[in-house]
């Protein structure tokens, strides 16, 4: 196969992976940009993961849109008022909430994947479950979700290899690195006054 071929045959993929690095980029220097380039990435994977029946991670990436525009949102009026942006720690019961819903929310899924046929279906419930937690934990500025998403990121990258998205496997390998390097800024970062769970 012709790298043109390729790139002809796997344009989305590409599309999204490079979008996807700058977006976690920009997330990881708290840069408010980065959230219409995660929008544009969630729209891409959208389509590349149903594509590939992987159809918790395609469900997922429509939680993304909406956590997405809510991180955007929430962000935005943290920088009005603090005049950037400001990491939030996360109490340990919100830890343990984040943990359960998490595991409930892969019980549940992995169920309905199974009765439509979906390619992995616990694997990737599960996976996609606790990506909606680093989501959530990302969008409320909490350093924890750098944690969260460097265990699911190495996880996912196995899943990526199995099913033959081997551009999708190397992102997520650099998404691991990302998120090393945005745990490591976070922790930098001016940290907010209130504590929220």
């Amino acid at each position: 196969m012709t790298i043109l071929n390729y790139l002809g045959a796997h344009w989305l993929e590409i599309a999204g992976a490079v979008t996807t690095i700058l977006g976690i980029w920009f997330t990881t220097r708290r840069m408010l940009i980065c959230w219409p380039v995660v929008l544009a990435a969630d729209f891409l994977y959208l389509i590349v993961f149903y594509r590939a029946r992987l159809f918790s991670d395609a469900l997922l990436q429509v939680f993304f849109i909406a956590f997405t525009i809510y991180g955007w949102w929430h962000w935005w009026r943290g920088i009005i008022n603090e005049g950037e942006v400001r990491v939030v720690p996360l109490r340990p019961r919100g830890w343990i909430a984040g943990l359960i819903f998490g595991a409930a929310g892969a019980v549940m899924l992995g169920w309905l994947m199974t009765r439509v046929g979906a390619a992995l279906p616990h694997l990737d419930a599960t996976l996609a479950s606790y990506s909606l937690v680093a989501s959530w934990w990302g969008a409320r500025k909490h350093i924890a979700n750098w944690w969260l998403w460097i265990v699911v990121d190495l996880v996912y990258v196995g899943e990526y290899l199995y099913k033959g998205l081997q551009l999708t496997a190397l992102l997520y390998a650099g998404l691991v690195v990302l998120a090393v390097l945005g745990l490591r800024e976070w922790r930098r970062a001016p940290v907010a006054a209130q504590i929220a769970a």
